[in-house]
This record gives structure tokens, sequence and C-alpha cells, in this order.
């Protein structure tokens, strides 16, 4: 089992350390996946707990100048580790005008992922820093746990809108209550809602629009002959729709969430390179 890449590209350097970043605000430990072409971050906190799950993927080759794994077997070409991201954020913090980032998987005392870091220097010689991240290597047997969450059959899929207004409406409703309800319908309109016993608040969105499966793919969620005006209503741990928000890093070119009636909320954030989808189960 072996694992080397590299960055030379300072802005995928600072690319890969945002996304990084935004993981190290979702998760405090994650499994990262690691195949030929991609790499896999991923928060699997079982949902029956009321935990939430996360799953971020990237093409290696849109950041990594070399690339180069062997699995734990060449019909099992893969590699699962477990780590903390901010520990890794924290070893990328220290290269943002770095020659080039190194990194490695070694096992001296225990398995690591070694971040060797290239700074530029006024002598001929670079100095290198380096920073050892203890991970935990995941047997095969329990790679099952780690794979893709399926998408639900969900009642109404959405654009969100602007991720900041978003961001900053959820951290004023936090004050007031721990719990939020996201509904949305068909006509592209969705509200934001708080209710206790002292305060009701509600904040409506607009013309956001509805992505085209929404309508097109029957087996999805059949909008014919429904009521475009119906919303469909989940309500959510506030803290961590606030924690998806605050921690964005990543600028999405687009921002979606699939609602599953009092089940789930499912939001997808796409960037050229990398897709990240964040589940957050409905409280009863």
């Amino acid at each position: 089992m072996r694992f080397r890449a590299k960055i030379v590209d300072l802005a995928c350097l600072n690319h890969f350390s945002r996304i990084i970043n935004t993981i190290a605000k979702l998760a405090k430990t994650c499994i990262l996946r690691l195949t030929v072409c991609k790499l896999y971050f991923i928060l699997s906190d079982k949902v029956t707990n009321g935990g939430a799950s996360m799953w971020c993927e990237l093409s290696q080759g849109n950041f990594f100048d070399e690339f180069q794994m062997e699995g734990v077997a060449a019909e099992h070409n893969e590699i699962y580790l477990e780590f903390l991201p901010e520990n890794l954020w924290r070893a990328l913090k220290t290269a943002q005008s770095a020659k080039a980032v190194k990194i490695k998987l070694t096992n001296k005392h225990c398995p690591c992922l070694r971040v060797a870091v290239e700074l530029p220097s006024l002598s001929s010689r670079s100095r290198i820093v380096t920073h050892d991240i203890p991970v935990g290597v995941i047997p095969r047997r329990m790679w099952n746990d780690f794979r893709e969450p399926s998408v639900p059959d969900f009642d109404v899929s959405i654009y969100l809108p602007v991720l900041k207004t978003m961001k900053s409406v959820v951290e004023r409703m936090k004050n007031l209550s721990n719990f939020i309800v996201i509904e949305a319908n068909l006509s592209g309109e969705m509200n934001l809602k708080i209710e206790t016993d002292l305060v009701s608040v509600t904040t409506h969105f607009k013309d956001l629009g509805n992505p085209p499966w929404a309508s097109e793919d029957g087996c999805q969620s059949s909008a014919q002959g429904r009521d475009l005006e119906s919303m469909a209503e989940a309500c959510i741990d506030i803290k961590k729709l606030q924690q998806l928000l605050a921690g964005q890093q990543v600028n999405p070119t687009k921002a979606l969430c699939n609602i599953v009636r009092k089940r789930i909320v499912h939001f997808i954030l796409l960037h050229e390179e990398v897709s990240l989808q964040y589940f957050i189960p409905a409280i009863a």
C-alpha cells in the first residue's frame, strides 16, 4: 500500500487548502478514500443517531502535478484512511507561498500522512517543513460502511439562494431556536422558518428555480400531476445548517437542496472540479 502526491501550482494548492478547511469545519474526523483518479472525503455519522453525513469528491488531476498510489491489492486498488482534517489544514496553511508540497503515506512508528512543504529561501537551498499527520488505516472488511450515500427520492429539489445571504439569515435565527424548518415547492419558492413559544420568524425566497430533474425525471419526483405550489418541509438542527454555510470556502457555481418531507435535507454544492454533498436528517 503506497501513496505519494505533489502539488506545484500555487493556485491549485490554495484551492485544495480551502476545500480541506471547509471539510475541517464540517467534520472532526473523516475518511479519506484514495483511488487512482479521485479523492473522496467522507463523514458518515450514523443518520439514525441524528448525525449528518458528507460526501465530497475531487478529481486528483485538477490539483496534483504528480499522483501515485497502490491500493491494498490489485483488484482493490484503493486506500481508506481515517484522519483529522483540521491537522491537514494546519499543515497546508504553512504552505501559502510554497514552491511545492509533497504528501506521502509513511509508516515509521505509526501510519502517517507526511506533508513536506518546500518554502522559498534566499539561499540556493530550499527550506523544507515537514508535518506528520497520524492516520488510521481502515481494513477492507469495513469499506462498505463508507460507500456513497444514495440520494433519497425527494419531494422537492430547488436551487439555493446566495449562500452568504442564507448564512446571515440562519445566524440571526440561531440565537432564537435550536431548530429550523426548511420548506420549498416546485415553483422556485423557499422559506426558512423558526417557531418557538415566544416567537415565529419566516424568511421567504422566491424565483430560485428548480433543477431540471425535478420535473423531467419521472421516477425521481414525478412532478406531473403535482401541485407546484405545495410545500415540502423538514425540521433540522440549525447548528448543522449553520456549520455547512459558515464553512464554505469553496464558492460553489451551483448550490441546491433536495427535501424529503419530514425525513432529510440533502445539500449539493458544485464547483468545477469539486462536488460536496451534505445530508442533514430531519428531527421528528
